[in-house]
């Protein structure tokens, strides 16, 4: 389907939205329209990842997990079909496509427009769909400061680090001790008065200031002090709903690049003399937004440090900057922590442990291993290094207690191995769902070896072989030695087309 065929896209929006929750007055309003032109990629910028997750998605979730019930309206644009089946069919969640990027003003009107007239009041808070770092703590505090302050409209803001000239973010424009004629601003000091974005303040005259009237008084800033004020806006905001829809269809496009923006929300609900306030988070980098990829793979260590931090006590991780846990995984480790049983878990560098993985007591992952998948742990599991488990959503690859795994080995799909079974080096097996591979206790599978879709008996020693599809029994001698199974090779097939050089 081409990106911007529209029909198909509202046929999508007309089949994943869902109904509106009445009784939650509040909406999440997700900005993830935009491409992002300085990423370079053909993929939206909205589906790039953090920690694996795409960061429209982690907004999404940060919401949800908030404010129960809350709900959510997705603006799609670039890349929209993409975007909106990350996000799927989920409660109290639409999706409203913006089909000419007309800057983030726009967005919010043709988001609003889907409500219906649904609610008469409420909150409405606006997100931008690239704030990957954004979590529930965070937006809790967001809504519990505007419902405490009573505000009308209250900005999230950032406070910038580093050299002004590489801040491409808005600024938060405050008034200040004073206005121009050296009056004393009074109640009014230090009130948010505007958001001025980054190319505005370029397009400023260098030798004439930028004023500003408010409340009666003028204000007087230089193009360089705005430059250098490092309070910026970070694109989320909590509105008063009868307020924001009463003005949203006042927004105007008189700027450098003649968009609609949400942040000249802020001079309307001044001059209606509504209240306008700023907080910032606890956590300074959750306002981290991306423009490219150097950015979001900063974003992608902080979460890194994040989990790292989380973890850090309950098992051992051997490089804090290189390793990969998955969100359910962590949750996981979490709550076997909280038994107050030592976990004895050990996670080599370059580790990856992926979605549906089950971990348990006395494990050991050694460097660069790989698992992914419902991939489950008994206790006493040694996993040597660049070790490859995974199988696919619907099955299950069951590990027994005291298994040995050793270097280079790749096992994948629907298995069992039993306990005390050891698998040595440069191992291959693999189980489908129609031939599922079965190992028993006490195996020993060594050599250059493969093993497809078999039963394989307890206390078995498997070398140089390949065994597909067969049931390997356990034959004893008379002197109590188990037959071992050594250079088994199934018939070849074209040898006709294979001749000596």
């Amino acid at each position: 389907m081409p990106d911007n065929d529209k029909e198909k896209i509202n046929q999508l929006i007309n089949e994943l939205s869902t109904d509106v929750n009445k009784d939650v007055k509040e909406t999440v309003i997700i900005l993830a329209a935009g491409h992002g032109k300085r990423i370079k990629s053909q993929k939206s910028k909205m589906l790039h990842k953090i920690w694996d997750v795409p960061t429209v998605e982690r907004v999404y979730n940060a919401c949800k997990q908030a404010i129960d019930g809350v709900n959510i309206i997705v603006v799609l644009g670039i890349k929209a079909k993409d975007v909106i089946q990350v996000i799927g069919k989920r409660e109290s969640t639409l999706f409203a496509y913006q089909e000419n990027q007309n800057g983030t003003g726009h967005a919010v009107q043709v988001a609003l427009q889907k409500l219906n007239n649904s609610f008469k009041d409420g909150i409405v808070y606006v997100m931008p769909g690239d704030m990957g770092l954004i979590d529930k703590e965070t937006m809790v505090m967001l809504r519990d400061e505007f419902i405490k302050t009573k505000s009308d409209m209250l900005v999230l803001t950032g406070h910038f680090e580093g050299n002004p000239h590489e801040n491409f973010y808005g600024r938060i424009i405050r008034a200040k001790d004073f206005d121009e004629k050296g009056n004393p601003s009074g109640n009014d000091k230090a009130k948010v008065i505007e958001i001025m974005e980054h190319k505005d303040i370029l397009a400023l005259d260098d030798n004439k200031p930028y004023k500003i009237k408010f409340n009666g008084k003028t204000y007087s800033y230089i193009k360089k002090e705005l430059l250098e004020n490092n309070e910026f806006n970070s694109g989320v905001y909590a509105f008063d709903f009868k307020k924001l829809t009463s003005l949203i269809n006042s927004l105007s496009s008189d700027n450098v690049q003649n968009e609609i923006y949400i942040t000249e929300m802020i001079s309307l609900f001044n001059k209606k003399g509504y209240s306008v306030k700023a907080i910032s988070p606890a956590k300074p980098h959750v306002v981290m937004g991306f423009n490219n990829k150097s950015v979001l793979k900063e974003m992608e260590n902080l979460a890194r440090s994040q989990v790292y931090e989380k973890l850090k006590d309950i098992i051992e991780i051997n490089d804090p900057d290189d390793f990969f846990i998955h969100e359910s995984v962590i949750e996981d480790i979490i709550k076997m922590d909280n038994q107050n049983i030592p976990l004895d878990i050990y996670i080599g560098r370059g580790v990856h442990i992926g979605k549906g993985v089950k971990l348990n007591y006395n494990l050991v992952l050694h460097k660069n291993v790989y698992v992914s998948g419902n991939v489950h742990f008994g206790q006493n599991v040694e996993v040597g290094r660049n070790v490859h488990l995974s199988c696919f959503s619907n099955q299950t690859f069951k590990i027994g207690n005291n298994v040995q795994i050793l270097s280079g080995d790749i096992i994948k799909g629907n298995i069992v191995i039993g306990e005390g079974t050891r698998i040595e080096s440069s191992v291959n097996m693999t189980g489908s769902d129609e031939y599922p591979l079965r190992i028993g206790q006490g195996v020993l599978i060594k050599g250059t070896s493969y093993v497809f879709g078999s039963i394989i008996e307890d206390g078995i020693h498997i070398e140089h072989s390949v065994i597909i599809r067969k049931k390997v029994e356990r034959l004893e001698k008379k002197t109590g030695v188990v037959q071992p199974i050594k250079f088994y090779l199934p018939m070849p097939e074209g040898i006709d087309a294979i001749e000596d050089l």
